[in-house]
């Protein structure tokens, strides 16, 4: 079982930056492949970015530019570093652990955080 906690969400102005954390159990974690996700009220959770175990990345077109996923295996942890923050990237933030690559494509797992809040506004 992989279990995450993220933080790091909050309230910015248009075009300010956040850094948004994921933390995992397990001394497994290095061999973990790991994606965030963002959902709208109403709306379907969408793929954000993903980064694998050995750190190949992707990401979802309109944050490309904008948002850097990484990891820091010694502290069982991944972030999401969010640029020039768009309204439009409001939403709650979902980490997803444990998941794998296909092709060009992330395939989430069943295992999610509890999601923290970004809010972009004036």
């Amino acid at each position: 079982q992989v279990q995450v906690v993220e933080s790091g969400g909050g309230l910015v102005l248009p075009g300010g930056s956040l850094n948004l954390s994921c933390e995992a159990s397990g001394s497994g974690f290095r061999f973990y492949h790991m994606g965030w996700y963002r959902q709208v009220p109403g709306n379907r959770r969408e793929l954000v970015a993903a980064i694998s175990s050995d750190n190949r990345t992707l990401y979802e077109d309109s944050v490309k530019g904008r948002f850097t996923i990484s990891r820091d295996n010694a502290k069982n942890t991944i972030y999401l570093q969010m640029n020039s923050l768009k309204p439009e990237d409001t939403a709650v933030y979902y980490c997803n652990g444990g998941g794998y690559f296909s092709g060009a494509t992330y395939v989430q797992s069943v295992y999610w955080g509890q999601g923290t809040q970004v809010t972009v506004s004036s």
